[in-house]
């Protein structure tokens, strides 16, 4: 494809333990791990032609009947997102568990979250003008994340173990990652895993306006679905949207500040019409929506809590870019929405016909910079970057066509988040992939069923599992 060559080198060496480039902390456990802290500064950009570094974070975990096993190969997992620090273990359960008996497992802080170099609402301003921020956010992008962990993996993995080389494990976005590893530096890996994040449209510029038509549309089966399991919340969230709709300053403010309006309210799909248990929790947030005649202090407290803008606003202003590379998004989901779905998701014309109001799905909207406080912060680097074509290339077709690494799949049929179809265009391109494709999990497969998902990868990848 065009813009191939965009794809620079990957660095090759990072100075080891003791320099001042990674710097090993404490070492403590949890129930059934120990884990060691690690911080490596690298580059802000990897190309070399703006200065300045950052701060990596990455946690190594190993079983703790297992720590003195130097026969374990090393695991990367990569985080979905975008804008989304790994997860901090409190215990060795879930994909860990089984993932442990054969691997030292790394969980990396991706650059810009939680602590790599953190970018908050607070601090982003801090790089200049609107203009320096956008630049400054181009750094924090899927091809910057790989050439970070390349770096991780010099400084961690021995010789000893495959050569140096890891495997990676990439949940969603991690997955998008995952595919940007096999263009960069496939050298790099002993196998590929991937679970409900194969990305879309690599060959085009931007395919934002192809997946948000599919997504919108997944959106409204989901909502369908969503009111046949719970048909009492329809009136309840028309009620809910009327009052929104005529209160006099267009909605209420949250404890944090936030505005909930009916476009804002219908936002709580993101967090629970593509997951497991998700339509339970939205089904009993709307029951608790109440207190009086005013919205209930628990309810508002609860849109806070399921709206992430606010500790990692990296999601909001970055979601798109991660669809581009060549091209500008210009708001996609919302030109879409306005374009193609305005009638299905008029939240208030909806309510007071008496249909169905929608809830949206995985999709960022302009106004939400301006209804969410810690989002008024950056709304205009968000606008510079919702229009900015000028976007490094993530992905090497050929390199991928031609692809020998491994690379095993758990690709779910009903993805609200990642379409399915989108999907296995890309999957064409992947020289080798193996997937399970099953309908039996929803985005979140790998936090219901772990141990089996990553079990059967492995196995998929390593021929445990015939082709047939």
């Amino acid at each position: 494809m065009a813009g191939q060559e965009a794809l620079s080198p990957v660095p090759k060496r990072a100075r080891t333990n003791g320099s001042r480039e990674h710097r090993i902390g404490s070492t403590y456990n949890v129930t059934g791990l120990q884990l060691t802290d690690h911080t490596l500064t690298v580059p802000l950009d990897h190309t070399g032609k703006s200065p300045g570094t950052i701060d990596v974070f990455f946690r190594e975990l190993v079983h703790r009947n297992k720590k003195d096993d130097k026969g374990l190969g090393y695991l990367l997992f990569l985080q979905g997102g975008p804008g989304f620090e790994a997860a901090r273990p409190t215990e060795l359960s879930g994909w860990m568990k089984q993932a442990s008996v054969y691997f030292r497992i790394i969980l990396l802080d991706q650059r810009g979250t939680g602590s790599s170099t953190p970018i908050t609402s607070d601090n982003l301003p801090r790089q200049g003008s609107p203009e320096e921020q956008a630049r400054y956010l181009k750094f924090f992008r899927a091809d910057s994340i790989v050439r970070d962990a390349e770096l991780v993996r010099h400084a961690i993995v021995p010789q000893s173990s495959s050569g140096g080389r890891w495997s990676i494990l990439g949940q969603s976005f991690g997955g998008f990652c995952c595919a940007t590893y096999l263009s960069l530096a496939p050298e790099g890996l002993v196998e590929a895993l991937i679970t409900g994040g194969i990305p879309p449209g690599i060959t085009q510029p931007c395919c934002a306006d192809d997946v948000y038509r599919r997504t919108f549309r997944r959106a409204i089966q989901q909502n369908g679905k969503f009111y046949q399991r719970f048909p009492m919340d329809i009136e309840r969230v028309q009620h809910i949207v009327k009052h929104l709709a005529q209160h006099p300053d267009g909605g209420v403010l949250t404890p944090m500040g936030n505005k909930i309006t009916p476009r804002s309210l219908q936002l709580l799909g993101l967090q629970t019409l593509g997951f497991s248990h998700g339509f339970e929790r939205l089904h009993y947030l709307i029951e608790c929506a109440w207190d009086g005649d005013s919205l209930s202090h628990k309810f508002k407290k609860e849109f806070d809590y399921w709206s992430s803008w606010d500790t990692n606003p990296l999601y909001a202003l970055l979601h798109e870019s991660i669809y581009c590379q060549g091209a500008a998004s210009r708001w996609s989901a919302h030109r879409i929405r306005e374009s193609e779905y305005a009638a299905e998701f008029d939240a208030v014309a909806r309510a007071t016909s008496g249909q169905p109001v929608l809830f949206t799905g995985e999709m960022v909207f302009p106004w939400m910079f301006d209804e969410f406080a810690q989002l008024q912060k950056v709304k205009e680097a968000a606008e510079i970057v919702a229009h900015d074509a000028d976007w490094p290339t993530l992905y090497n077709v050929q390199r991928l066509e031609e692809n020998t690494v491994p690379v095993a799949t758990a690709t779910y049929y009903e993805d609200m988040f990642v379409d399915f179809e989108l999907g296995q265009v890309t999957a064409g391109h992947i020289k080798g992939i193996r997937q399970w494709i099953t309908n039996e999990f929803l985005h979140c497969g790998i936090r219901e069923a772990g141990v089996t998902i990553v079990e059967r990868l492995l196995n998929m990848s390593r021929g445990g599992i015939l082709l047939r």
